[in-house]
């Protein structure tokens, strides 16, 4: 029995519901090399749960105890069928099955006289589904390692045979001494091979029958483990590892590479399906690694829980127990006093009710504790029964119980001594709007536990998990309006994905995509590299409701919608997106620019709920004209004015013009090259510019409507109506009138220029105006935005800021540029 030669399997469940399971099973063990092989079998899925509920069944009367039987009879047959044919080896296994098939029989009858379960017969009859499901696949494997010709020895043993136990207290406890003789026995020294051993039942000191408790297959696997001093012990399951949350409500859950035995057991203690800790006591006393391994996909690493575990986060994982009541004793008599909590407890132990958490106020005045809820009624019966005197002459004030509660748990070995954890956790959830009834906290600072209401708990475990990094730093993003400018900003994310989740943990989800009259929803994320065609497939009816509530989905931390779009209608909506605390990222300057109420309506709510609103390029694109004039602002300069070209296009149109061709012409001949918007007259109108001069005031801190403008429109009154054919053909009857401003313009040394002028004492104007050749807004390049600050540290020398201002290419990358300040906001490092 020499240390670092054997290793100990435990199969069971769901990983021997069915005859592939079994297979599946052996493939696993004979690929696992020459090193001696322990293997610890439980019984067939859902068999134990079956030979109980004929338990229960017999406790009714006989009638039903023959067909349960019958039942169980024909699975494990059909199985015996499949895989061992009908040779003598499923004979011998068969005649053994039908034999312990009988003495099932006769216990349950008897039970049935009674009309009661004693334990122990209780305990013989649910053992059974272990020595038919390892007695089976013992033949298997020899069956399989004959066909393979690979001569591996395979016993099977009884465990009754090898683990002695003693019932007490808090269960079953092992007798180490008479365990190690039998294991002596029949280990006398480590061979090749491989012993397949029954799980979940062992014997008494008088060489009794008797069980290990439910989960007691994985207790004799550690059992195993010690008296052979294996190398590792193997539990294999129907999941990849242990996870850093439950995955059914946490969909971002991943898993836990390694974790130390504590950390498994606080994680077991609070629900996660991990391991139970009595189960791993054999294993932690020895030092011997466990493995939670997935049976359906073995070449999955798993996880390692093991004695140091230093690697990975300092959370390890995040769960919950649910069904709890939350207890408050309360009075001014319990301060000081000694014993009242010896007396409270004790109460509770002596009525058999377990205390889940307990917290105490350092003034002694209150004691409060959580138990499972089905207590809820008792519990209050029990304190106020131990505690009548107090409560009658007005010591204790009052006894309270609050049903419907649950525990919320963070667990990791690396929050001891780090400064800052308990804090993050007890502000994530309240960012999630999620009240905290009561704390724990352990001096091992090993776990934070907060007892919240039920209701909350799938919220709470999804802030959690993702506030603690568990998951990359992701964004849940809802794209509306993929047309030029949505499309390449959707290419420029898919090329930028990888990088961004490689060197700054971000990861951007395209969740949603909408039109005006359909929408695309992926449940992880959609491809962008191919997001046209699944679109063009996938894409339904829009409906608001759904694309919203899709997109600020509970188990991701954050939502943001980016919307492309020009549209009044998207823009009204982000009231009710900043409600749900969803972020807003914009080039579309609707929100921004209208009325003075609702523009104040709408950053009142988004501060109140914790959202943020970015529309850099609602002015100049990519440019940084809105963030300029917020650092001027905010470092304690005085803007004293600002005046700029805000519009490639206009930019475009007086750059070109030049007098030879009619500016009508050079008007079609820009919306045929996609220089302006489909409509030209959306561009001549200057709305366009005046939205643009009305948000850089609003930043300025001026309270001005668009109303308040003196606007200069291109377009003839009389053309303002009509379709857009007509106002192109229409157009050049006014061409003599835009060729005497530029020939006045020019006699005088001056260029044509539409600018959007702003100053300190409320003037605002959006004009077509004649610049002298020397000023800078006279050179510049065909399509570019300038914007011009004069302010008291800017004012013989005013700050320009220049560059291309329009172009889907150049607006979609500053909408990028907004998405990452959004995530840099939020908490991701840059």
């Amino acid at each position: 029995m020499g240390k670092d030669l054997w290793q100990v399997h435990k199969f069971g469940g769901s990983s021997l519901a069915d005859p592939d399971c079994f297979r599946r099973v052996a493939n696993i063990l004979l690929d696992a090399g020459p090193a001696p092989i322990a293997v610890v079998v439980s019984a067939m899925g859902g068999m134990t749960d079956a030979l109980l509920g004929l338990v229960a069944t017999a406790e009714q009367g006989p009638d039903d105890i023959a067909p349960g039987l019958e039942a169980i009879a024909a699975r494990y047959e059909a199985a015996v069928g499949e895989l061992l044919g009908d040779g003598a080896e499923a004979t011998a296994v068969l005649d053994a099955f039908r034999a312990e098939l009988g003495d099932a029989s006769d216990v349950l009858h008897a039970i049935s006289l009674v009309r009661s379960a004693a334990d122990r017969s209780r305990d013989l009859v649910a053992g059974f589904g272990e020595l038919w499901s390892s007695r089976l696949l013992a033949r298997y494997l020899e069956r399989e390692s004959v066909a393979r010709n690979c001569e591996t020895d395979i016993r099977w043993l009884d465990a009754r045979q090898l683990i002695v136990v003693e019932q007490g207290e808090m269960g079953p406890a092992v007798l180490w001494e008479p365990s190690r003789a039998n294991a002596a026995q029949h280990f006398p020294a480590p061979a090749a091979g491989i012993t397949v051993i029954t799980g979940y039942i062992a014997a008494d000191e008088a060489g009794l029958h008797t069980t290990l408790g439910r989960n007691g297959s994985d207790f004799s696997a550690s059992i195993v483990g010690a008296l052979l001093q294996a190398d590792s012990i193997s539990i294999w399951t129907d999941v990849d590892g242990v996870l850093s949350a439950d995955p059914n409500r946490v969909p971002e859950a991943a898993v836990i590479d390694e974790l130390s035995y504590n950390e498994a057991m606080e994680l077991a203690y609070f629900g996660a399906k991990v391991i139970h800790p009595q189960t791993m006591a054999p294993a932690v006393t020895h030092g011997i690694p466990i493995w939670i391994r997935n049976t359906f996909k073995p070449q999955a690493p798993g996880s390692c829980i093991c004695g140091d575990s230093s690697a990975g986060s300092q959370i390890k994982g995040i769960t919950s127990i649910s069904a709890v009541s939350l207890v408050n004793l309360e009075g001014a008599g319990m301060i000081g006093v000694p014993g009242t909590a010896d007396r409270l407890f004790g109460a509770l132990r002596a009525a058999g009710i377990s205390v889940i958490l307990i917290s105490q106020a350092s003034s002694e005045h209150s004691i409060c504790f959580a138990v499972p809820e089905r207590h809820s009624a008792a519990v209050e019966q029990v304190v106020r029964r131990a505690f009548a005197a107090e409560l009658e002459q007005g010591q204790i004030q009052s006894v309270e119980v609050q049903p419907d509660c649950s525990i919320i748990a963070v667990v990791g070995d690396g929050m001891a001594g780090t400064p800052g954890l308990a804090a993050k956790f007890f502000s994530t959830l309240g960012r999630a709007g999620i009240n905290v009834r009561a704390i724990a906290q352990g001096s091992s600072e090993r776990n934070i536990s907060a007892v919240i209401d039920a209701e909350d708990t799938t919220r709470a475990l999804r802030a959690a998990h993702s506030g603690f990094y568990l998951s990359a730093e992701t964004l849940s993003v809802g794209l509306v309006g993929p047309g030029n400018v949505g499309a390449a900003l959707l290419e420029q994310m898919a090329t930028q994905a990888g990088e961004l989740r490689a060197n700054f943990g971000l990861d951007f989800r395209v969740r949603g995509i909408a039109t005006s009259s359909r929408m695309l929803l992926a449940e992880r994320a959609v491809d962008l590299a191919d997001w046209q065609a699944a679109f063009e497939a996938g894409a339904e009816r829009l409906d608001w409701e759904r694309f919203t509530a899709h997109v600020n989905a509970e188990h991701l931390p954050h939502a943001v919608m980016v919307d492309c779009s020009a549209s009044d209608e998207v823009a009204g909506r982000y009231l009710d997106w900043f409600r749900q605390g969803v972020h807003v990222v914009t080039p579309n300057k609707k929100a921004a620019s209208g009325s003075l109420a609702a523009y104040a309506e709408l950053h009142a709510v988004r501060r109140r709920h914790n959202a943020r609103f970015l529309y850099e390029t609602t002015v100049g694109a990519a440019l940084p004209i809105i963030d300029t004039l917020r650092d001027l602002r905010q470092t304690g300069d005085d803007i004293l004015s600002i005046e700029g070209i805000f519009s490639g296009t206009l930019a475009y149109l007086f750059n070109v013009y030049d007098g030879s061709e009619p500016f009508s012409a050079i008007v079609r001949q820009a919306r045929d090259s996609g220089y302006t918007e489909p409509d030209p007259r959306d561009d001549l109108s200057g709305m366009d510019v005046a939205r643009k001069v009305i948000i850089l005031a609003r930043e300025m801190g001026q309270q001005l409507e668009l109303d308040d403008l003196d606007v200069e429109s291109l377009v003839p009154a009389e053309l303002s109506g009509g379709s857009i054919d007509d106002f192109l053909d229409a157009l050049p009857a006014y061409d003599a009138a835009m060729q005497e401003r530029w020939q006045q313009a020019t006699d005088a040394g001056q260029v044509l220029r539409y600018v959007g002028r702003l100053s300190r004492d409320g003037g605002a104007s959006v004009r077509l105006e004649a610049l002298p050749l020397e000023h800078p807004f006279a050179r510049m390049n065909l399509t570019d935005n300038i914007v011009r600050y004069v302010s008291r540290r800017y004012s013989d020398n005013p700050l320009v800021v220049q560059g291309p201002g329009a172009g889907p290419a150049v607006t979609a990358a500053g909408v990028f540029a907004d998405l990452l300040r959004l995530a840099a906001y939020l908490g991701a490092s840059r």
